[in-house]
């Protein structure tokens, strides 16, 4: 039922581990969209889990948009400086900051509701969700600043 060719392109759509993948395919019957829900879902579930940890790391991400009109400097939190170094949360920032410039959100809370510039699909907060689901660690947007020349 969850061949290793299905295990292995539900794992390149949702990042989550290989186990976490066969396990969701099997509790859907095989049926690809369903699996990927489940995991949506029990992203969500870990997400809230991990709420209330203490997130006192992290790192300062800041985009210059072409033309050097635009800058945005934005605030990433994690639990550990281990986090704050990975590739994936990295890469989150990074596009969390292209979003910013963007998008001109006012605030984190109308930027968590945004969809993304990227992925119009999916909003920051489904973003957010599925890196701790991955991550396995307590993630928040702490604060950003964005500029525009003339502004």
């Amino acid at each position: 039922m969850a061949t290793v060719d299905h295990i292995k392109q539900l794992r390149e759509e949702t990042s989550c581990g290989v186990i976490d993948c066969k396990k969701a395919l099997e509790e859907a019957k095989g049926d690809f969209q369903k699996a990927k829900e489940i995991l949506r879902k029990r992203g969500l579930e870990m997400a809230a889990k991990k709420a209330d940890r203490v997130a006192k790391e992290g790192r300062v991400e800041s985009y210059i948009h072409h033309g050097h009109k635009i800058g945005v400097m934005v605030e990433v939190h994690c639990e550990t400086d281990f986090v704050a170094r990975n590739e994936d949360f990295c890469h989150f920032t990074r596009d969390l900051a292209m979003h910013i410039a963007a998008m001109n959100p006012d605030s984190v809370q109308t930027l968590l509701t945004q969809p993304f510039v990227k992925e119009p699909s999916k909003n920051i907060r489904d973003l957010l969700n599925e890196l701790v689901a991955k991550i396995g660690e307590n993630i928040q947007i702490g604060r950003f600043i964005r500029f525009k020349v003339g502004e």
